[in-house]
């Protein structure tokens, strides 16, 4: 018999829009009778599984109520007052005593605090579910995918749609992340797409997907790159596509401020090291790891804890990165005048100085393999001569600069570059997240709106992100276009 109300107060407004809903038997089992008939449908589906934020009534009883809400006792609301949403909870006299909530938890563990991981993470959070977040360092770590200074943020990925669209979705998100925070994480200085001769097939069909999906970028050719673009030499370059809504990522920002957005919404960081057994069952000091679901997005790692699931498709390499510094009294090279550029042609890509970084220039294919636990993370001699090769050739106004600082990253790699958001074959509880391919950091916010929509079932991954069926792709085929 119910006995006491609770009046709970949600802002429609952050309430995600996908279809949902809660059924009779769900809302019986949960003893709560929701008047949900203005709340978009997905929302309908969150209240079942938010996270409670505990209450009084007004004689001192423990109370249960969803989200981070305005509580009224025995009030209705003025319907005039949406998008602010009133809710009716019931209670049952046995939740009235505080004894248990009124509606079970839905809890959820994200392994790994990389960009995947806590992007997801707070995508989660973001849901209403209470979820721990565990990595055996501390977030931005030196060990991590994650932890340069930067990274390239482009819509640019030739034929392919999908990514591109992301992009987009990720750039507001990144916009977002900055005024919720009031951290400094993107900056939007364009990329420069060199398209060298005979070496252009993913360049090539980059015009008509940013035509169909409405983004905007300039065609230039060799004297107009030189026109507009003077820090670049491009005798060998057919062409070049500038896309000025791209740009940067402060990277090792973005980590930390993820995560510590997600603590302060509520979520638990965690220190641990979580590993599998010889069922690739997933266990923490000795024991099961148990949760409603897990979503294991430890980059790298995920091939060693998976060695049957994940590493007959993995590639794990190592990228040397090296900051040059900027011409003494001269602005040229910075993120102001420069964009980041991409130079397939040469197996480079590289960034302005920003924040005083000095230019960041990396020769990265070939990739070189590592093994991720025994290898010091040094810069070799060679990556030095690489670089400053292709500063000769490519960045004559860098000629002579030193070398100021550098760092050392790895990543996993799929066959087809294509990321991995997949169940694990013999876990049903337990999502497969990343798979990296050097191009992931700049998705971070659709990456993990997207894997927390599949952690909850609101839809099924996409074809792309499964395990099974990965094939190489040619540079023409590759949305990374290597």
């Amino acid at each position: 018999v119910a006995i006491g109300i609770a009046i709970v107060e949600i802002d429609v407004r952050r309430v995600p829009d996908v279809a949902g809903h809660i059924d009779r038997e769900e809302r019986d089992r949960k003893r709560v009778a929701s008047r949900t008939d203005r709340i978009p449908m997905r929302g309908r589906n969150a209240l079942a599984a938010q996270n409670a934020v505990q209450v009084a009534d007004s004689h001192g009883n423990c109370v249960r109520a969803l989200g981070q809400a305005e509580i009224g006792h025995g009030l209705l609301p003025d319907p005039g007052r949406l998008p602010r949403l009133c809710i009716l909870y019931t209670v049952s006299n046995e939740q009235w005593t505080g004894k248990r909530d009124c509606v079970p938890r839905t809890e959820a563990i994200v392994v790994g605090a990389g960009i995947a991981g806590a992007m997801t993470a707070l995508a989660l959070r973001r849901r209403g579910i209470e979820v721990t977040l565990i990595d055996r360092w501390e977030p931005g770590h030196a060990r991590a995918s994650s932890s340069d200074y930067n990274r390239v943020a482009r819509a640019i990925s030739g034929r392919d749609e999908f990514y591109t669209r992301w992009f987009r979705e990720s750039r507001l998100g990144w916009m977002e992340l900055e005024t919720e925070t009031g951290q400094k994480l993107y900056y939007e200085n364009g990329a420069l797409i060199l398209a060298t001769e005979g070496h252009c097939h993913w360049e090539d069909s980059t015009p008509a997907t940013f035509d169909k999906v409405g983004v905007p970028y300039h065609r230039f050719s060799g004297d107009e790159i030189a026109y507009h673009f003077p820090q670049f030499q491009t005798p060998d370059i057919a062409y070049a596509l500038f896309e000025p809504e791209a740009g940067l990522v402060m990277a090792h920002r973005a980590v930390i401020t993820t995560v510590q957005l997600f603590e302060r919404l509520g979520g638990t960081l965690r220190r641990g090291r979580v590993e599998t057994d010889g069922d690739e069952r997933l266990m923490l000091d000795g024991k099961p790891l148990e949760a409603d679901f897990i979503v294991v997005a430890t980059g790298p790692w995920m091939a060693e804890m998976f060695p049957r699931t994940v590493a007959p498709i993995s590639t794990i390499v190592g990228i040397n990165v090296l900051y040059t510094s900027t011409p003494d009294g001269s602005d040229l090279f910075d993120h102001t005048k420069m964009p980041c550029w991409i130079d397939h042609g040469l197996g480079s890509f590289g960034l302005p100085s920003v924040e005083g970084s000095g230019v960041k220039a990396a020769v990265v294919i070939p990739n070189e393999p590592i093994d991720i636990n025994d290898d010091e993370r040094l810069i070799r001699r060679e990556s030095l001569a690489k670089t400053r090769t292709y500063i000769r050739k490519r960045l004559p106004g860098l000629i002579g600069q030193r070398v100021v600082d550098s760092k050392f990253n790895q990543v996993i790699l799929t066959p087809d570059t294509h990321f991995i958001v997949d169940w694990h074959p013999g876990h049903e509880n337990v999502l497969l997240a990343g798979g990296c391919s050097g191009h992931l950091f700049k998705h971070g916010p659709a990456f993990g709106n997207f894997t927390a929509g599949v952690a909850m079932r609101e839809y099924g991954t996409a074809d792309r992100f499964r395990l099974a069926g990965r094939r190489k792709l040619s540079p023409k085929e590759s949305p990374s276009g290597r």
